[in-house]
């Protein structure tokens, strides 16, 4: 049984709640932080800082809008008082670079961490496998029906149970400091492979639909889904149809000792566990 405690935000996520088990299951400690939660965090009230990182030893950290200026001072300022405080670990979920705009502020925060003192290490995410199952793109899967401006590009999802592992490891064990994991599944496929992998799964008539951005955006107008919503997925299905995120890397294999999960193998799991059970 470790004598750590590591700071988990976003722990009701689905990275960060696997995050809490695995770190359970290691015997560690597990601190959830959250606005509403017991103990009480929040990126953008200062005040609630110091009581979350009282007696903690390391820190996962999900931020929201990580590539925006707000997050890169929010983040450089918690590492100092982190540092100062005696936290020694710390992880930080961030993005791979497509080009997209807003990396020159990831990548502020991302420095920020070791710049304060800490033992950092960056994870770069794809896109999850869970996306289809806990998150956005669950109810177009129980229609029966995925629409997305995706066209054929091509992903390489991972799966947040591998993120998880990555994540418990490089806050528990050495040899990760200053290290940057660039995290994808096995292999890179189109949303038409994903969501075949999930009607295979299912046993269910499962189809993907390929739409113009235009379409897409009109689409979910229609569907009360917000302004500032729309654009922040038609620019991600963007850099899928571009190929921005086609590239595979060894790094789950490389921290875990073990290869990633694959898609099908996620979307059996899912299915077994009811999550597409209409």
């Amino acid at each position: 049984m470790s004598n750590e405690t590591i700071l988990v935000t976003g722990a009701t996520g689905k990275t960060g709640r696997r995050v809490m088990q695995q770190l359970t299951d290691r015997g560690v400690a597990a601190r959830a932080a959250s606005r509403s939660g017991e103990v009480r965090f929040d990126w953008a009230d200062r005040t609630s800082w110091e009581s979350a990182l009282h007696g903690v030893d390391g820190m996962y950290l999900v931020a929201p809008d990580l590539g925006s200026p707000q997050a890169a001072d929010d983040i450089t300022a918690f590492a100092r008082q982190a540092a100062a405080t005696g936290v020694r670990r710390a992880v930080l979920v961030s993005f791979p670079d497509t080009g997209a705009p807003g990396l020159e502020h990831a990548v502020a925060a991302e420095q920020s961490l070791g710049e304060a003192g800490l033992e950092s290490t960056v994870l770069r995410l794809r896109w999850f496998s869970q996306n289809f199952s806990e998150d956005f793109l669950h109810d177009a899967v129980l229609s029966g029906d995925v629409r997305l401006p995706a066209g054929a590009g091509t992903e390489a999802f991972v799966d947040a149970e591998d993120i998880a592992a990555v994540a418990a490891i490089t806050l528990t064990e050495t040899g990760h400091a200053g290290e940057t994991y660039e995290l994808s599944g096995p292999q890179a496929m189109s949303f038409a492979d994903a969501v075949a992998h999930i009607a295979d799964a299912t046993g269910r008539d499962i189809r993907y639909t390929p739409l113009t951005p235009e379409e897409y955006a009109a689409e979910q107008r229609a569907h009360g889904v917000p302004e500032q919503w729309v654009q922040l997925t038609v620019d991600l299905y963007a850099q899928v149809r571009a190929g921005a995120l086609a590239s595979v890397t060894d790094d789950v294999a490389k921290v875990l000792g073990r290869p990633p999960r694959t898609f099908a193998q996620y979307a059996r799991s899912a299915a077994a566990q009811g999550a597409w059970n209409a």
